[in-house]
């Protein structure tokens, strides 16, 4: 299937690497022309050897200024702008919400829902002259599911929902559409690290902490990260130009968080 993202200009934050990185790539695959900011260096430049098509820089989406010279230098890279994909975050503290450190909880929502505001904010007025305008925020199942002892992550990640979808009313007027994608458990370094750390609240090994999560949806196995950026390659792509305001579940039919 043609996608026809031959001539997209595409901004994917943290993109030198996991999800982000298979989402650059598929994008590349259609032929668009991508730029990644990333705050990992190394995983950048690598990023840029694998695919020397790539436009790079280094960002911290939540801060401002770092954000506003990353948006000024993709879109003169580019020469515009069709999409951005809002997808840097970072799991935030596990733990019982009253004994998290606030500089935790600061940091993750700075990170996971400030940052996507900083970033949507500055590319407003370039996708206001695109012809396929559109914004996706990564999300998460736990944008819709209580989190226990993810407090910091869980609201951060519902806030995303209430930003996309208020987002989508505001600038539809303008053709440009926003979603949000709802990953499950994502297959990867990271969900394992959380799994570890709720099995170790829990009592349990990693292994059957996993096994009783999976238990919770109708497909049960991790989330394949191809298969987010499969989805978002559509939605970003012409064939998708009446998708606006969704919060787009990946996640196997998940009934739960535990």
């Amino acid at each position: 299937m043609d996608l026809q993202l031959t001539s997209a200009k595409v901004i994917v934050t943290a993109g030198a690497s996991g999800i982000g990185l298979k989402i650059t790539e598929r994008l590349l695959a259609e032929g668009a022309s991508v730029y990644i900011c990333d705050i990992d260096v190394a995983a950048l430049e690598a990023a840029k050897e694998k695919n020397p098509s790539l436009m790079t820089g280094v960002c911290d989406v939540s801060k401002r200024d770092s954000v506003a010279n990353m948006v000024e230098q993709a879109v003169q890279g580019l020469g515009g702008l069709d999409c951005l994909i809002n997808n840097a975050g970072i799991a935030g503290p596990t733990g019982a919400f009253h004994e998290i450190d606030p500089n935790d909880w600061d940091r993750c929502i700075e990170v996971c829902l400030t940052g996507q505001f900083n970033c949507a904010r500055l590319v407003v007025d370039h996708l206001k002259k695109s012809n396929n305008a559109s914004i996706v925020n990564l999300s998460s199942a736990a944008g819709r599911f209580g989190f226990p002892n993810r407090a910091p992550y869980s609201a951060a990640k519902w806030g995303v929902v209430g930003f996309t979808k208020s987002l989508s009313m505001e600038l539809g007027a303008f053709g440009i559409r926003c979603n949000a994608v709802l990953p499950g458990p994502v297959d990867g370094a990271r969900i394992q690290a959380v799994i570890q750390e709720k099995a170790n609240i829990a009592g349990k090994t990693a292994e059957e902490f996993t096994k009783t999560w999976l238990s919770m949806a109708s497909i049960k196995e991790l989330i394949d990260p191809q298969q987010l950026a499969d989805l978002i390659a559509f939605i970003v792509s012409p064939l998708g130009r009446t998708i606006s305001g969704q919060a787009l579940n990946v996640d196997g039919d998940l009934q739960c968080l535990m």
